[in-house]
C-alpha cells in the first residue's frame, strides 16, 4: 500500500500526517506554525516537518509517494502558486516548487484549498465515504464548501468553486467580511449565530442574558432548554443554510452532503433540523437522492484529504 504525506496549514498550527492509501493514519503531529518569522522560514520547517512525519512513521523517506498540502488560500492550480493566505500572510508564493526544491524534485508534491482537502479526506474515509459526488460543508468562524463530481475536487474556472458561504441569502441582511452583504456566513456560521443572539438579547426575555461570552454551542444549549429566543436563532441559521444547500442541491444533485466544522458539533439538533430544511427547499426528486451527514474525521479531514490529493487527482 503506496504511503503519504500530509500537512494541514492553519493561521496558529501546522497539523501533519502519514497516511496510507485507505486513508488510514500511520502517525500524526501538530506543530505551531511560526508565519511571524517570514515565508522562508515556514517553508523550511514544513520541508522538516514532512520528513520527521515519515520518520517517526517508520518510513523510509524514499518510500514516500507524494505530499500535499491543504492551504487556507486562493490557489493558481495550473503554477502551484499561492496567490493569497491571508491567515498566514502569504501572497505570490511558489509553494509545490520551494517544497521540491526543499524535498527533492523526486517527490511529487500537491497543494489544494484547506476546505477543498478536508472534503476529500471526509469523501476518502469519513462522513462520505463510497460516494463520488459530493458537497462539503464546513461550518465555523465562516462557511467553507468543498465539491466532488466523480470523486475529483472542482475547482472552477479559476479556483473559486465551493465558496458556499458568500451565497446572498439576505440582501438586506448584515456585513459580510468580503464586502458584501446578507452572505450565508453572516448567517449561518459560527459567528453569524452568535452574533444574531446578541442582537436578540437586549430588547427580549431570554436565559442567554445569564452567559457572560456567547458560543453556538451555548446558544444551541439554551435552545434544546426550550428557550424561545434561542430557538428562533438556531431556527433561522439553520432554515437559511437549508435553502441555500437546497439550491446547491438542486443545481449538482450531489450523492451526499457532509456537514462539518465547530457549529456541526451540535450533532443531530443541527442535522435533523437541516434535513427538515433541506427538504422543504429541494425538488422532492432532489431530496430522495441525496443523503446529508456530519463529518466524522474531526481535524483528521484535512491531512487525510490532503495526504491523498495525488490518489483522487
Amino acid at each position: 500500500m503506496r504511503k503519504w504525506i500530509g500537512l494541514d496549514v492553519g493561521g496558529t498550527t501546522i497539523k501533519g500526517a502519514a497516511v496510507l492509501e485507505d486513508g488510514s493514519i500511520v502517525y500524526k503531529e501538530e506543530r505551531p506554525t511560526e508565519s511571524e518569522q517570514g515565508t522562508p522560514h515556514m517553508l523550511d520547517r514544513m520541508a522538516q516537518f514532512v520528513r520527521d512525519l515519515a520518520k517517526s512513521a517508520g518510513w523510509s523517506f524514499d518510500d514516500v509517494a507524494g505530499v500535499g498540502v491543504g492551504v487556507p488560500a486562493f490557489i493558481d492550480f495550473a503554477t502551484g502558486f499561492v496567490e493569497r493566505a491571508v491567515n498566514i500572510g502569504w501572497y505570490d508564493v511558489a509553494l509545490v516548487d520551494e517544497l521540491k526544491k526543499r524535498l527533492g524534485d523526486n517527490i511529487p508534491v500537491a497543494i489544494e484549498n484547506d476546505a477543498n482537502a478536508a472534503g476529500l479526506g471526509e469523501t476518502w474515509a469519513g462522513g462520505g465515504k463510497g460516494f463520488d459526488d459530493a458537497l462539503f460543508v464546513t461550518l465555523g468562524t465562516g462557511v467553507g464548501g468543498g465539491i466532488l463530481v466523480d470523486g475529483k475536487i472542482v475547482h472552477g474556472s479559476n479556483g473559486m468553486a465551493g465558496e458556499i458561504g458568500h451565497i446572498t441569502i439576505d440582501p438586506n441582511g448584515r456585513l459580510c467580511n468580503c464586502g458584501r452583504i446578507g452572505c450565508l456566513e453572516t448567517i449561518s456560521s459560527a459567528t453569524g449565530i452568535v452574533a444574531a443572539a446578541q442582537e436578540r438579547i437586549a430588547g427580549e426575555a431570554t436565559t442567554l442574558k445569564e452567559e457572560e461570552i456567547l458560543s453556538t454551542r451555548i446558544v444551541f444549549e439554551h435552545a434544546e432548554r426550550g428557550d424561545r429566543v434561542a430557538q428562533e436563532v438556531v431556527a433561522y441559521a439553520i432554515d437559511r443554510l437549508g435553502f441555500a444547500l437546497a439550491n446547491i442541491g438542486c443545481t449538482l444533485n450531489p450523492q451526499v452532503i457532509v456537514v462539518g466544522g465547530g457549529v456541526a458539533a451540535a450533532g443531530e439538533t443541527l442535522l435533523n433540523q437541516l434535513k427538515d430544511a433541506f427538504a422543504r427547499y429541494a425538488l422532492p426528486r432532489v431530496t430522495a437522492g441525496t443523503a446529508i451527514t456530519l463529518a466524522e474525521l474531526g481535524n483528521d479531514a484535512g491531512v487525510i484529504g490532503a495526504a491523498l490529493l495525488q490518489v483522487r487527482n
